[in-house]
């Protein structure tokens, strides 16, 4: 920010902190010009000292130990930093793995190649070094795996009980003393991710807000285990309940009247699992249905996205016209593609593409499969949105080496009514604000 600080002297911040070596440049007229921040100091504070460690071992890990300028984004550039250090020392775990096995391989065709190798026990003897060797080469590559394994999984331990609300689980604790947020926070928690090493050891993932991409929770039947144990009907309802789940914590961690949630449900195939929703008075309108309400909820949403877009780029976005809501968007869409036209799907399109730069997002519930009729029209869609499961399934990579990392959809846990609470203060509070 270009913000300049008035009222403080001797060049340095409001905060009391030295202003940095560039913040001041001469004015045209001989005086000075203060370019540093008014409301921050010239570094970040600094994150919570670790208590001294015994010698030889490791200091013990503390909740906020990263950079950033409060404790909402220190925790974020944590989990970060644990999601980067469990790829990486696992990738070097694979990779000594994978150079144990090649040697291996190498000195075994050496034995084969060597005529000698075939009189007497020479060549079994030679063939035993080199799988012991593999072993051994394996073994110290598992140990340094297995201590940073330890080092991450103490540091979870941490973590996980000080994240705040839209990084947390439903079964933190820190559900049951929510209160409504007044601001938006930096990210949201959509379920955890683990690898085969340690699948004990989940990692928070989260993404950033406002979204900047749709999700598509696939109740398709993908290929892993725990979806192929389950049967349509049940991988459909757990889709659903996966995106109402989506919703609900959106609207938790969204300041009262800036978050609004409105469902396409054509054939009122989801009412059972759309309840906590509709019943907490949150739904922008009643679920949409029939062909004519998907016509209706899309041709609203799509007029605020050309209206929005055309305020921005004119830059009159304070003249909206008073029946178009600014608050952030979320529509879910369930049983794609029943009740959608080709025009119905073209705007959906159109959401999916400019909706989030202008706060209407997606949210489908989809089988892919059930779509395929319209072949390669709708490819873009599906990868425009972030493909969620509502199964355990390893599809997701990460950006430093490409790990398939298993995502894990976050549940709520057995008999909690925590949603339906929580839903139930978000309620109250837009109804004391009049949204």
């Amino acid at each position: 920010s270009g913000a300049a600080t008035s009222g403080a002297p001797g060049g340095e911040t409001d905060a009391g902190q030295p202003a940095p070596a560039d913040a001041e440049r001469p004015a045209a007229g001989g005086g000075r010009i203060d370019y540093a921040h008014p409301r921050r100091s010239a570094a970040p504070p600094p994150p919570p000292a670790a208590s001294p460690a015994p010698p030889g071992q490791p200091a013990a890990p503390v909740a906020g130990d990263a950079t950033g300028w409060s404790m909402e984004e220190r925790l974020y550039n944590q989990i970060w930093g644990m999601f980067e250090d469990l790829a990486r020392t696992t990738a070097a775990y694979r990779s000594a793995v994978e150079f144990a096995e090649s040697r291996m391989d190498q000195e075994l065709d050496r034995v084969l190649d060597d005529p000698r190798s075939r009189i007497g026990g020479a060549g079994d003897a030679a063939r035993e070094a080199a799988r012991a060797e593999c072993r051994r080469l394996a073994d110290e590559a598992r140990r340094v795996l297995d201590r940073d394994l330890a080092q991450l999984a103490a540091e979870s331990e941490v973590v996980e009980p000080a994240l705040p609300p839209a990084f947390a689980r439903w079964d933190n604790p820190c559900w049951h003393g929510y209160r409504v947020p007044m601001e938006v926070p930096m990210a949201l928690r959509i379920g955890d991710l683990h690898l085969p090493e340690n699948p004990a050891l989940r990692i928070p993932f989260l993404v950033r807000l406002p979204l900047e991409r749709g999700l598509w929770v696939d109740s398709g039947r993908t290929g892993s285990e725990a979806a192929l144990m389950l049967d349509e009907a049940q991988l459909r309802r757990q889709a659903l309940d996966c995106a109402v789940g989506h919703a609900a914590r959106l609207l938790a961690v969204y300041p009262p009247g800036e978050f609004s949630v409105h469902v396409i449900d054509p054939a009122g195939a989801g009412a059972a699992a759309l309840a906590p929703l509709s019943g907490s008075g949150l739904l922008g309108a009643p679920p949409a249905p029939g062909a004519q309400g998907v016509r209706e909820v899309l041709g609203r949403l799509t007029r605020r996205v050309d209206l929005v877009t055309m305020a921005v780029r004119g830059g009159a976005a304070d003249s909206l016209p008073p029946d178009v809501d600014a608050a952030e968007q979320l529509l879910i869409v369930h049983d794609f593609p029943h009740g959608f036209d080709d025009r119905a799907v073209n705007q959906l399109r159109y959401l999916a593409d400019e909706g989030p730069v202008v706060g209407v997002h997606l949210l489908m519930v989809a089988d892919r499969e059930e779509a395929s009729g319209y072949g390669p029209v709708l490819d873009p869609l599906w990868r425009s949105l972030l493909r969620i499961t509502p199964a355990p399934d390893d599809h997701l990579a990460d950006p430093w080496v490409r790990h398939a990392w298993t995502y894990e959809p976050l549940t709520v846990p057995p008999g909690s009514d925590v949603v339906r609470q929580v839903l139930g203060q978000v309620a109250a509070a837009h109804r004391a604000w009049g949204r």
